[in-house]
């Protein structure tokens, strides 16, 4: 197709071109002759050039299908969060490895119960996390929330309760320096109580147990903050029936401040048993032959029927001391039998006293009582003063 422009002006780079029915045209100069001028007339043909178009048709549709295949076929996965391991205050929690396709990853954060507990450092590289400071016995959420340069994708959420003080199902120990019977030994309770054993140290090691504080499982417990205690910190959760401090197991530790149960007392006191047996037999039957003591208190008065004098009438309220202590004998005045050191150390009736718990309960009745009433055996005293003193 063959075309007559006229050129109407020409500038450096562009040329203004005019058409029979003049319309401008702007021209690429560069493309004119060097000694076209104002009025020059040009020819200029014009065709399509089918190869060059279909060649570049070719290389465009090879570009479209390439970036469909890196960039169309896949996308972010969401992650999938899951427990790892619960104790009484913390959790766990463990994901796939990371897959973006071919986006670009801008944060992965972790939200608890509704509300971000934080980012994950290096998300492409952890897998696994721990929260701490929990709550005993209390149902958690945890999601985790990808954001990428391809958009936002969530986890599901993921409920866990923390464990009751009774279960030692999430003790993760990993024992360290300890003698091979010790080692056995630990292994055994370990078994007992339902806990684990970690042979190294772990995001979910819980407790690093030893005899020495030496070793690299042990320098690396110690840079995790992991508690590092004596066995005997696990044989004392198996006595209890249930997690107990840490404070008075640490290797270097006072035992005094083991906080030890009443279970734990009776264990590791067997004269103490022995002791509380032998009083509860005291009191339950107070008799000479169960109670030495009682063998030297008086003999209990007789009664007017047989033959004996008659015990002396109780005191009048008003009466005073002086002849309240006149009228008792020297006997009736003392209590007979190993007495406190309260008791040896209290001034006797010849020097002034108040103590009336010094006078034998035979010569006193009760309130209630009336004359005719009967006394208390001394037997019965006898075994009210031994639990007293």
């Amino acid at each position: 197709m063959l075309i007559s422009l006229t050129v109407g002006k020409v500038d450096a780079g562009v040329a203004v071109l005019l058409t029979e029915d003049k319309r401008l045209i702007e021209f690429p100069s560069i493309l004119l002759p060097p000694s076209i001028t104002s009025g020059s007339i040009v020819d200029i043909t014009v065709s399509r050039n089918f190869e060059s178009e279909a060649a570049a048709q070719k290389s465009f549709q090879t570009l479209q299908s390439s970036i469909l295949s890196t960039y169309g076929q896949k996308s972010p996965q969401p992650p999938t969060i899951r427990c790892r391991n619960a104790t009484q205050t913390s959790v766990v929690l463990e994901w796939d490895p990371i897959e973006l396709a071919t986006a670009d990853i801008r944060s992965l954060s972790l939200y608890r119960n509704g509300s971000k507990a934080g980012n994950i450092p290096k998300p492409m590289e952890m897998t696994s996390t721990k929260m701490s400071g929990l709550a005993v016995d209390t149902e958690y959420n945890f999601q985790l929330v990808l954001r990428t340069s391809a958009g936002v994708y969530s986890s599901e959420k993921l409920t866990v309760r923390t464990h009751k003080m009774t279960d030692l199902s999430g003790i993760t120990v990993t024992p360290g320096m300890m003698a091979p019977p010790l080692r056995e030994s630990l292994s055994g309770a370990i078994d007992r109580i339902g806990a684990k054993i970690a042979e190294n140290v772990r995001i979910d090691t819980t407790h690093f147990v030893c005899m020495e504080g030496r070793g690299r499982e042990w320098e690396k417990a110690v840079e995790m903050n992991i508690p590092v205690v004596r066995p005997e910190w696990v044989e004392g959760c198996e006595r209890e029936g249930r997690i107990v401090g840490v404070r008075g197991y640490y290797l270097n530790a006072d035992p005094k401040l083991r906080q030890v149960g009443q279970g734990v007392g009776l264990q590791q006191s067997p004269q103490r048993q022995q002791q509380q047996r032998r009083e509860s037999q005291d009191i339950a039957t107070p008799t000479s032959a169960n109670n030495p003591r009682a063998s030297n208190q008086p003999p209990p008065p007789s009664s007017p029927s047989e033959g004996g004098s008659p015990a002396p009438p109780p005191p009048a309220k008003d009466t005073p001391r002086a002849e309240i202590d006149a009228q008792l004998s020297p006997s009736e005045s003392t209590v007979s039998g190993p007495v406190s050191p309260e008791a040896s150390s209290a001034p006797s009736h010849g020097a002034s006293s108040d103590r009336i718990d010094q006078q034998p309960y035979s010569n006193f009745k009760p309130s209630n009582q009336g004359d005719g009433g009967t006394p208390p055996k001394p037997e019965e005293n006898a075994s009210m003063v031994d639990v007293a003193l």
